[in-house]
């Protein structure tokens, strides 16, 4: 298309001198030629002049161009109001292109009537200076002005709008094109097809393609970087099928084109068919794969979460004598540090460092996040100093990783210093100062950068507020939580699943379990899909024998949402089944697992040694070790050994012990040398775990102690016992329940019998108050609260009766026969406290349920009375009862319990 004049640029320009006339026609008038020509002179010496003059200011206006002092050249226009050539002012819109001087540019636009013989070109420069300075609103108006558009015209606002990401705007100035019959070429149908890419508009790109075709630039060898967007634009939308068949029927094929194939592959998870491409690109064509095929496939893999296989890719990729470049490896730390494997990260970019490659922003950004994870502040503090001297310390995602760096190590001076010095600060930097402050618990000082942000104008994300409510429920403040969510959505954010989930987990935390449950049902009333977070989060509120219906209810949930098959999800539901007392329902969430790791094995080990089954558990162990896909852990061994002592294998728990501490090894913890204690004891044999404890290369914690004490307490060792209590009182001197047993071991010994002298009057909880037992009792979807010698309860006739009934009916049976058991309760005697309150929760549990499962907890552990009661009444009312205490989950059935009466 022929350049053409814009209005606005037209200048009158004279019309050409008239020819001599004809000799014939001589008179006077002859002498005026000679006049004419002295006339013409004159003007040419004139015009000589003047361009002389142009010429110089020319040369003056380019030299100041030349040497970057742009506002000189302007003040220089303004002074001489001289004329400048097309080529001159061109220049001086370059200058502010290179310079970025928007307002200089706008100085020149003014000027535009000086410019001398303007083309089309001076208003294409003009649109190309707003767009490259960022103004595309003015790119836009000027070009909208121009009465005739060329190719050039249109390249210059499309790139402006395309370098700025505004794909959108790129296709709607395609179809104005098409409105208007102007026909892209070559170089712009990359840009749309660019544009139709990033929007996953495959509609459009079908339009593009179809033109290219009907124009032949898909078909012409020189023009096959049309052909390689065409590919790549079918790729990138997810239409790997178009993108094939375009693929095969493509005359040139060069690594670009496989590097689209690759990458479409792998952005839709189908990199088993990239690597199958990449292997075909070298064998059948012959094409060696480049860095960005190799950075493809490395990234591609670090996404997805198998760092390890990228890490055998860059392998391969340095013995094919490619060196890994930058991006290699900042896809690998980036990789390793986001699939929770921070020291890994670190280490390669140690590595990254003696290979002699320099880090960019991006590197330093990962690897400054590997030091968050770790809370490594010192390795850190040195990244920070290694990114300030590569002068990327004031970018923003380096900012925003250094403040959350210092904020999760706790050092929040430092924290501060790094948002002050971050240039442009986002919502991102904002979170991680908010999110430092508020998990350090100063909720004031986060909420004050909180309420700053809408001061400021930075508008608050979903991530803002959740950071905020996670702060306030870590510290207990429930109440303002709950105010903040509510106030999410006038502030005009959505709440996020993560927003349902942090209440779900933070009133849990609070020992709100009720209120954990009534946000997992709301959230679902109000159309919020539950993700296998929220299932993690609300099982641990049921996970109790209780709240069995509701484990069912969740479970329906998962299985609706299709989250059953998350493995997290699976191991959850088995472990909640287990503490529910359905044991059965456990099992079968087990079996229909697809995959299971070692907490899945775990789950059903631990769950069978709480039912008291352990050739159960021991089959269990022996499957998973034949399978051999999953290697037992800690919690294994400690659940394996448990699961002897309840079955009396005490050579097998001793062997296992020491194959943990010799071949396997395996460094045993209080938690293994707890379960040995309870393998000795359980079978009765006090010395022994007496003289393990002794030569315990740790000190013994609670857990071991407290092993010992059921031990003694079982056997009826009054000195095992005694010296179990002496240590934990030392070790927890304020609780009340070991201070009593310790009080009543001491009497015994003394051989006061049971009860200290003092113990009406003993107060033993800080508070001053006596420790009283406290039962619980499930009824369908309501829990009912029974506390010890419950006078108003009591006072129910119905109550009374049946009270009375199985008292009289077990002294008639002869029932509660004497125990081995030391006569040592973690309560006072029924004397001074009234009737124990498992016993008139047995009784509520027969007046109002006639049938199905009693399911009891206690705070405390059961008495021997309420043992006994439990065991009758199992027998002679044909129930079932699960009663769960601090120690043991007690199953009665038929007049016998699973403890084997060691509790």
């Amino acid at each position: 298309m022929a350049a053409a004049h814009g209005g606005g640029l037209r200048r009158t320009i004279p019309p050409p001198f008239c020819p001599l006339p004809p000799a014939s026609s001589f008179s006077f008038s002859c002498l005026k030629p000679a006049t004419c020509s002295a006339r013409r002179a004159a003007q040419a010496a004139a015009a000589a002049a003047n361009e002389r003059t142009h010429n110089s200011t020319d040369q003056k206006l380019k030299r100041l161009c030349r040497d970057g002092r742009l506002q000189e050249a302007i003040a220089m226009l303004d002074d001489e109001g001289a004329s400048v050539a097309t080529k001159t002012y061109i220049s001086l819109l370059q200058s502010c292109i290179d310079s970025k001087s928007i307002a200089e540019g706008r100085q020149l636009h003014e000027k535009i009537g000086l410019v001398r013989n303007p083309t089309a070109f001076v208003e294409t420069k003009l649109v190309s200076m707003y767009a490259k300075c960022g103004d595309l609103e003015e790119a836009r108006k000027v070009f909208a002005a121009m009465h005739e558009r060329n190719l050039f015209s249109w390249s210059a606002l499309i790139n402006g709008f395309a370098r700025e990401h505004r794909w959108e705007e790129v296709l709607g100035i395609f179809f104005q094109m098409i409105e208007e019959g102007v026909t892209p070429d070559a170089f712009l149908f990359p840009k749309f097809l660019q544009a139709c890419a990033n929007l996953g508009d495959a509609e459009t790109g079908r339009l593009l393609h179809s033109l290219a075709v009907r124009t032949g630039l898909s078909e012409l060898a020189v023009e096959a970087h049309v052909s390689n967007s065409i590919l790549a634009m079918y790729a990138k939308c997810g239409e790997l099928g178009s993108a094939k068949r375009f693929f095969d029927k493509m005359g040139t094929r060069d690594r670009v084109s496989w590097n689209s194939l690759i990458s479409g592959h792998c952005q839709c998870g189908e990199l088993e068919e990239a690597l199958r491409l990449f292997e075909r690109m070298l064998q059948v064509e012959g094409i060696e794969p480049g860095l960005v095929t190799w950075n493809i496939l490395i990234t591609s893999y670090n996404q997805i979460g198998k760092a390890d296989v990228a890490m055998g890719l860059m392998k391969k990729m340095d013995h094919s004598g490619l060196v890994p470049d930058v991006v290699t490896w900042t896809s690998m730390i980036s990789g390793f540090a986001q699939n929770n494997r921070p020291e890994q990260a670190l280490d390669l970019f140690r590595q990254m460092q003696q290979a002699g490659v320099s880090a960019n922003h991006v590197t330093f950004a990962s690897t400054i996040s590997a030091c968050a994870s770790l809370k490594d502040c010192r390795a850190g503090a040195q990244l920070h100093a290694g990114a300030a001297k590569a002068g990327c310390a004031g970018r923003p995602l380096v900012g925003n990783s250094l403040t959350d760096m210092y904020a999760k190590c706790g050092r929040l001076d430092e924290a501060r210093r790094a948002f002050d010095g971050t240039a442009e600060r986002d919502v991102f930097t904002w979170n991680s100062l908010i999110g430092g402050y508020a998990q350090a618990g100063y909720c004031g000082k986060a909420y004050d950068l909180f309420s700053r942000m809408e001061g400021l104008g930075v508008q608050r994300n979903v991530v803002t507020w959740n950071v905020m409510i996670s702060g306030y429920l870590q510290s207990g403040d429930v109440d303002q939580a709950m105010e903040l969510f509510r106030s999410m959505e006038a502030d005009g954010v959505e709440r996020s699943t993560s927003s349902w989930n942090l209440l779900i987990s933070g009133s849990l935390q609070n020992s709100q379990r009720n209120a954990a449950m009534g946000i997992f049902r709301q959230m679902q009333s109000l159309g919020q899909r539950p993700n296998h977070i929220s299932i993690l989060s609300v099982l641990p509120a049921c996970a109790n024998i209780l709240s069995h219906l509701k484990v069912k209810e969740i479970h329906a949930c998962a299985l609706r949402r299709h989250l059953i098959s998350e493995v997290s999800v699976s191991n959850s539901m088995v472990d909640a089944y287990m503490k529910s007392g359905d044991v059965n329902s456990a099992e079968s969430v087990f079996a229909a697992m697809p995959s299971r790791d070692v907490l899945s094995w775990n789950s059903l080990i631990d769950g069978y040694v709480l039912h008291c089954r352990p050739t159960a558990a021991v089959d269990v162990f022996r499957r998973m070790s034949s399978e051999g896909e999953v290697k037992p852990d800690h919690s294994t061994f400690a659940g394996l050994i448990h699961a002897y002592g309840l079955g009396g294998m005490v050579a097998e728990g001793r062997r296992l012990f020491a194959s943990m501490t010799g071949e396997l090894h395996v460094r045993p913890t209080s938690e293994h040398y707890a379960a040995m204690v309870h393998l000795f004891g359980r079978s009765a044999r006090l010395t022994e775990a007496t003289g393990f404890i002794e030569k315990m290369p740790l000190e013994p914690d609670s857990k071991v102690w407290a092993a010992l004490l059921t031990a003694g307490r079982a056997h009826g060792d009054a000195a095992s016992a005694k010296l179990a209590a002496e240590n934990l009182r030392r070790l927890k001197p304020r609780n009340p329940v070991i201070k009593w047993l310790s009080l009543q071991l001491q009497a015994m010994l003394s051989g006061n019998g049971g009860d200290p002298p003092t113990a009406s009057k003993l107060k033993r909880s800080s508070g001053g108050d006596e420790a009283l037992g406290c039962c619980w009792v499930g009824l369908k979807y309501k829990v009912h609260t029974i506390p010890a010698g419950d006078v108003a309860m009591l006072g129910s006739e119905p109550i009374r009766k049946m009270l009375d009934g199985i008292v009289k009916r077990m002294e008639l049976t002869e029932w509660d026969v004497p125990s081995r058991q030391l006569a040592i309760e973690d309560e006072e005697r029924e004397e001074a406290t009234g009737i124990r309150c498992e016993k008139i929760a047995l009784a509520f549990s027969l007046v109002h349920s006639s049938s199905g499962v009693i399911r009891i907890v206690k705070n405390l552990r059961v008495s021997a009375g309420g043992h006994a009661a439990a065991k009758f009444i199992s027998r002679a009312f044909q129930r079932e009862i699960l009663i769960k205490d601090p120690r043991s989950l007690h199953r009665f059935k038929d007049g016998q319990c699973s403890c084997g009466e060691y509790w």
